[in-house]
């Protein structure tokens, strides 16, 4: 199985707009470098009951074919939710940055993560980086999302991407069990959510590069469908 997408590639000062074949997805969790900050994350989805990982990081395989860069998705109820996530993708043996959200059916999750991993689509901006343009001052890079709560647009996350592992080492980790070949992405973890984890109807996510004055951005809106029995 595969998904073929129109994504915009930006490496120096080229841009190469492309068709892009995704065949293997990875959704990586329990990055957090910061332990502590690992730990309260762990503790914020152990409220909703959903159990300890067995081991962190862990990598889930979700079908190519969730990912997306559609405006709009929809999911069964109202108990989803999005996190913002730096991406990599591989292609032509170049590694590439983008930014994406593992959109998550929060009820199923309390029972069982990996089919919950299943359930929703996983958004992404149609936009990449080179990694070689962004390696020497990764650590500088912002994550943040929001969220619209009541009509209002709201701060759902924010932080550095220094919170999760550095790219290199997730993929090391990763090729313990699978290659990260051609044709694969990996979102590489999230933020804790500011007031807890909660749905919306938009969800809306920047990776910012303030080096080079730069953002990835995307936003989507969430359908939510009858659960009918």
């Amino acid at each position: 199985m595969s998904n073929t997408i129109d994504c915009n590639f930006i490496s120096g000062s080229t841009s190469a707009r492309k068709s892009i074949t995704i065949r293997q997805a990875i959704i990586a969790g329990w990055t957090g470098r910061d332990r502590a900050a690992l730990e309260k994350h762990i503790r914020e989805l152990e409220e909703l009951g959903v159990k300890r990982p067995a081991t962190t990081p862990i990598f889930y395989r979700v079908a190519a074919t969730r990912m997306t860069t559609d405006a709009t998705i929809q999911a069964s109820g109202g108990a989803s939710s999005g996190e913002v996530e730096f991406a990599l993708f591989k292609d032509g043996g170049k590694l590439w940055v983008g930014l994406g959200s593992d959109h998550t059916d929060r009820e199923v999750e309390t029972y069982n993560v990996t089919v919950s991993k299943q359930m929703c689509d996983k958004p992404f901006a149609p936009e990449f980086w080179a990694f070689d343009d962004v390696a020497d001052h990764w650590d500088s890079l912002m994550l943040r999302s929001h969220i619209v709560e009541n009509g209002v647009r709201t701060i759902y996350q924010e932080g550095p991407v220094t919170s999760m592992l550095p790219p290199l080492d997730l993929i090391g980790l990763l090729e313990k069990i699978t290659k990260f070949e051609d044709a694969s992405i990996m979102f590489c973890g999230t933020l804790a959510a500011k007031g807890g984890i909660r749905p919306s109807p938009l969800f809306e996510m920047e990776l910012h590069d303030p080096v080079r004055g730069r953002s990835l951005k995307h936003q989507y809106s969430i359908v939510e469908l009858p659960i009918l029995g």
